[in-house]
């Protein structure tokens, strides 16, 4: 896992993810979720490259229900791109690189 990627639960994400000055891309994911594990590593990547630009966070819904449960994330791999405290964006499942570039690219 990329250094650039940050551990956020319940307790912490106001701090982390709603009061960030950048946009901040969020994944919800779980140990047991096969295609969480297959994006992992894009969502490194992504973490790298946009390093300064977005903040890659990534939430542990098995850990901490209430975050998921307050977007209601229904399904595993969710991410959320959050701008400005509110959710800019949502995509549900495992993509490809080219199409999570995009999905980050829209709110940046």
């Amino acid at each position: 896992m990329s250094d650039k990627v940050m551990h956020v639960g319940d307790a912490d994400f106001d701090a982390q993810v709603l009061k960030s000055n950048t946009p901040v891309l969020v994944d919800f994911w779980a140990e047991w979720c096969g295609p969480c594990k297959m994006i992992g590593p894009l969502v490194d990547e992504l973490a790298s490259s946009y390093d300064g630009k977005v903040k890659v966070v990534k939430v542990n819904i098995d850990q901490n229900p209430q975050t998921p449960r307050q977007y209601a994330v229904r399904g595993i791999p969710t991410l959320m791109m959050f701008k400005d405290g509110k959710v800019h964006s949502t995509q549900v499942g495992a993509v490809g690189k080219a199409q999570l570039t995009q999905f980050v690219d829209k709110a940046v």
